[in-house]
Parts: C-alpha cells; structure tokens; sequence
C-alpha cells in the first residue's frame, strides 16, 4: 500500500479523534448523569443498577459527536408493563425536558450539559441469549467490545465510522439499512485494522459470513452475516441492506485506488430548483409522478419500512399493468412522498388478454361466454387459446393513480390511513411544490452516485 493511503488515514484519525477537553466534558456529563440516575432509582421497590453503553463506553465515539447512552437494568421478572413505568419515571426525573421514544419499549431521550442523552430501562440477564428485548442485549456488546479492543483498534474503528459516513451508510435505523456502530467494530475487530479490512471487503464476494467467537455454523439468509459473539442465534448485520453493503465495497476499492481524506466526507448536494429540476424532465422524457400526504405520526423505524412497502405495491401494480416503473423512491419529513418515474405514460386503448386452452372445456367455455355478448374483439383462437381484446382500464399511468386501484395494492396500513385522509397527486412540473421541502432528496435522485 502506497504512503497516500496511510497518509490519509493518519490525517483522519486525528480529525475523528476527541481531544482531551472533549473528553473530559462526556467524562463529566455522564458522571453526573449516573448520580442523578442513581439518586432518581434509589426509592424504587425494586434493585437496579445504572450502566453507561455504547460508543462513549467503548472509547470508538466520533469527535463532535453528543450522544450519552445510559441504561437502567431491573430485575429479569419484573412485569413489562412496571418496567416502562419505573424506566419513564427515572427517564423524566434525569432528564425533566426530555421526551418519551418508542422503539421495542418506551424509554426517555433529552438533553444535559449540550450532549444529546438516551436514558433506557432493560432487564438484567446473565446471558445475552436470555434477553427479553433487544435493548437487553447492549451491557453484553459493551463489555465484549471493551474486553478485547485496544486503543490502536479503538482509533481505527473511529476511522471506519468516519467512512461509513462519508459513503453515506453508517446507521441501523430502518431508513439507513447501514452498518451500526457495534457492526463496525466488530469488523475492526475481526480484521485487525481499518486498512486490512478495506482489503478484505474490496475482494469480498457476497454472502460473507464472519464468526469472530467461532460459534459455528448458523443459517442466515443476509448479504452480511456477522455472528454476534454474545448470541450466536443472532446475525448483528442483518439490517444491512445489499445495496448499501455493495455502495460500502465500491468507496473502499475507490479508497484503495486513490486514497484522499476527501472520502470521509459525506457529499450533501445542493437542493434542486426550478430550473434544474425542469431540465432533468425534459431531458428524460419520462412521467414523474409523485403523491404527497402528511406523514403518518410514528417513529421512523416503523414509518419507513411502511413506505417501503407502499412503494413496492405502487411500483408492482404500475409495472404489471405495463407502465414499466424506471425508478422510484419515498422521501419524508413533516409530509411524505411517493416518488415513481414511469418510462411509459400511456398505453392504446385496448389490451390483449388470453383465456384458457379451449380443449380445457369448463374454464374455456365460462371465459367465451364471459366476452361473447361484450363489446371486445373477440373472443378468437390464437394457438389454441381463445383470446381478446379488451378496452384497458387504464390507459395512462395518472389515470390509474386518479383511480380507486391505488387502495387495491400493499399499502403499509399507516400510509394507507394518511392516503385516504388525504393526498396530493404531483405530475410533471407540478414537482415543483416538492422542491420546498424535498430539494435534496430531489437533487440526490437525479443525481445517484454510488
């Protein structure tokens, strides 16, 4: 490997490193933080303890980033529901301008001394394959994590984060479908390095299966199967998308062939406008569609995995009625969007439709009967088939958004309850009223880089 590329990495590492003020600032906070927890738990009629998880525990936290992660373990048969009570109560006695999250189980996000702080109940288990919910498992990540990395190792994980955000995939939220932060150093870990392991991935071959505590064989069906060294039943990569995994081993092949510290920096695009968006319309000569509604009131994690699967029923049932859909994606923010780019807009008026076999004499004679007295061309034999042609119920592509058929495909049920209170139907250069509040996403889909 060339001076360039160790060059680079040293330029980053101290970029990504905190310097000591900064670490004495979270060293403070949290140490506050744990008394004031401490304090609020001390009454409860159950024993608990205070933990301090995550990236700021591991010592692999990025420079400039706020997060303070703390959790408050009670006993593994305390109801669910007194778990959530007691965690909300400690939650808004820590943090009193904080605000209840909900993910597997309510917890108490908030802000103290300008870092950003996750206050979360769990269960105290022995054994991370004991959890209870998928939080129970974090205190086993830590302390697996702090037992076998280095400083060295350390730094080099901050380096992978660094490019992970530079190639715009590091994040385990369901709209990202990137790596975690644990992901990452487990790789680290299991490579022995930043630089091998770019090594490795520029040659990986998908599935990859890595099992860093030998556990042995598990059947995973995943691009990436990292066996999660505290539960062998679990693979820590399975939300990784393949499309992100494949956008991971393209920047670390660009990385290899030309190093630059530049790759670690995420590219934001300038928002679209007018003019811009009008050219790339005009120049593609496809149907732009979009539909817009207020966002449904969820969290992310389960808004987008909705508008994930509304996308796919609009795009299926565009595609089987021949409108051939050449791309599509959803945006979202205090409204939302369904985005599709249709290569054909409209179709003739007819279509063909064949029926059975006519030797298959019942269902051949319920399909002539069916279209004899109909006004469509037909029913005639064509290669033993009786076949006609039919007036089509959607010529166009908008036509068939005006209809009532976009409530026959999969919608995910909040998107559809949000569609059917109300919605906008976006055509053309009528996308400019999304350039307000989606021009980056906008610029970013006329405009895809790896």
């Amino acid at each position: 490997m060339t001076d360039a590329f160790r060059e680079t990495v040293a330029a980053v590492r101290e970029r990504v490193t905190p310097d000591p003020d900064e670490r004495e600032r979270l060293e403070r906070a949290t140490a506050a933080l744990v008394e004031r927890t401490e304090s609020a738990t001390a009454d409860l009629p159950v024993e608990t303890d205070v933990l301090r998880v995550g990236s700021t525990a591991r010592d692999t936290w990025l420079a400039g980033d706020r997060d303070i992660d703390l959790f408050v373990r009670f006993p593994p048969d305390l109801e669910r529901a007194e778990l959530e009570s007691y965690g909300l109560a400690v939650g808004h006695e820590v943090l009193p301008e904080g605000r209840a999250e909900y993910a597997e189980h309510p917890y108490v996000t908030g802000e103290f001394d300008g870092f950003d702080v996750d206050l979360v109940p769990c269960y105290r288990v022995d054994r991370a394959t004991e959890a209870r919910s998928a939080v129970d498992r974090t205190p086993f990540h830590t302390r697996y994590v702090e037992s076998v990395i280095t400083a060295d190792l350390a730094a080099d994980v901050r380096v992978l984060k660094g490019f992970l955000v530079g190639c715009g995939v590091y994040g385990s939220d369901l709209r990202t479908r990137g790596f975690s932060g644990y992901l990452a150093e487990l790789l680290v870990l299991e490579h022995g390095g930043f630089r091998p392991l770019i090594e490795a991935v520029a040659d990986w071959h998908p599935s990859v299966e890595l099992d860093p505590e030998d556990h042995g064989a598990r059947s995973f069906d995943d691009p990436l199967v990292v066996i999660d060294p505290t539960d062998p039943e679990r693979n820590v990569a399975a939300v990784l998308s393949e499309t992100n995994l494949a956008r991971f081993q393209h920047h670390a092949r660009a990385l290899l062939a030309d190093p630059s510290p530049d790759r670690f920096e995420p590219a934001e695009p300038e928002p679209l406008d007018r003019d811009a968006l009008f050219s790339h319309l005009t120049r593609r000569e496809t149907t732009a569609i979009a539909l817009r509604f207020e966002a449904p009131d969820v969290v992310e994690d389960q808004l987008y995995p909705q508008l994930a699967k509304s996308l796919r029923g609009l795009v299926g049932e565009l595609d089987r009625r021949g409108f051939s859909v050449l791309r599509s994606a959803a945006f979202a923010d205090e409204r939302a969007v369904l985005f599709v780019e249709c290569a054909v807009s409209a179709l003739p008026a007819v279509e063909r439709h064949e029926g059975p076999p006519v030797h298959v004499s019942e269902h051949a004679d319920a399909f002539y009967e069916a279209y004899a007295a109909s006004d469509a061309y037909g029913p005639f034999v064509e290669d033993g088939r009786y076949v006609v042609e039919r007036d089509r119920e959607h010529a166009t592509a908008v036509g068939l958004f005006e209809s009532g058929t976009l409530f026959e495909v999969a919608l995910g049920p909040d998107v559809e309850n949000a569609l059917r209170e109300d919605y906008e139907l976006l055509v053309g250069e009528e996308l400019t009223a999304l350039l307000p509040e989606f021009g980056t996403e906008l610029a970013r889909y006329y405009d895809p880089r790896p």
